[in-house]
């Protein structure tokens, strides 16, 4: 099977007759790409930052809209994820906590082993907990609250030299959610808009808002990609 990697210079290209059934494209970049008279029936796009005004046009129809419409239905409290003020963060995080509490439930009825599956090469139902782990320490702890070094080993998928037991995982991912909810209890309006340091880039400098819309869109689109990948175990 033929691979491609990131030093291989394939932008511009035109492809003409080619084959590509059941090509698999992992974290690349096909903005703007433009396809014609193409067969793609069966295809999976997952695109989590595709919002309204970028366009993505399937048959001339633009269905972004219409994505996230059907997703806020799947996935009801969804559409909150950028609430801008404090009661609708609160809000916000209510829901999802409701969502998530659902599905601890749902993994709980299912198969021994099923939290450290690993579908089609993604990260198991365990590793997506330990990365939401890491997302709440970075953008709220690094990110909103300031701190220097917050983040917890569990949350540390880089570090291969343990891999931590799933009790383990749910009861820092616990604290976690009881972290943001507890920070939203008591933010107001006025610490939403200062200004915070950007935990990747200091250069580049986030809102207290910001910060917590990361981790609301963290949340959600692993909410969805765990659904996805159970829903391909049940």
């Amino acid at each position: 099977m033929a691979t491609f990697n990131e030093s291989d210079k394939l932008r511009d290209a035109v492809f003409t007759g080619v084959d590509l059934r059941s090509a698999r494209f992992v974290e690349s970049d096909l903005s703007n790409v433009v396809m014609r008279g193409v067969e793609i029936s069966g295809a999976d796009v997952d695109a989590p930052w595709l919002v309204h005004g970028d366009g993505l046009l399937i048959n001339g129809v633009d269905v972004v809209d219409y994505v996230e419409a059907e997703l806020n239905k799947r996935f009801p409290g969804r559409d909150q994820r950028r609430a801008a003020d404090p009661p609708g963060l609160r809000s916000a995080w209510t829901a999802l906590e409701s969502a998530w509490s659902a599905t601890l439930d749902r993994v709980a009825t299912m198969p021994a082993g099923t939290v450290d599956v690993s579908v089609a090469g993604e990260w198991s139902f365990a590793q997506t907990l330990r990365h939401l782990i890491f997302a709440t320490d970075l953008w709220l702890g690094k990110g909103a609250l300031q701190l220097d070094d917050p983040i917890h080993p569990v949350g540390r998928l880089d570090d291969d030299t343990s891999t931590p037991m799933y009790d383990e995982i749910l009861r820092v991912r616990a604290e976690r959610v009881a972290m943001v909810r507890d920070f939203l209890q008591g933010v107001t309006t006025d610490e939403l808009a200062q200004q915070c340091r950007n935990p990747h880039d200091p250069d580049y400098p986030e809102t207290m808002l910001s910060c917590l819309h990361v981790i609301l869109e963290e949340e959600w689109e692993h909410l969805r990609f765990a659904t996805r990948d159970l829903d391909a175990q049940a």
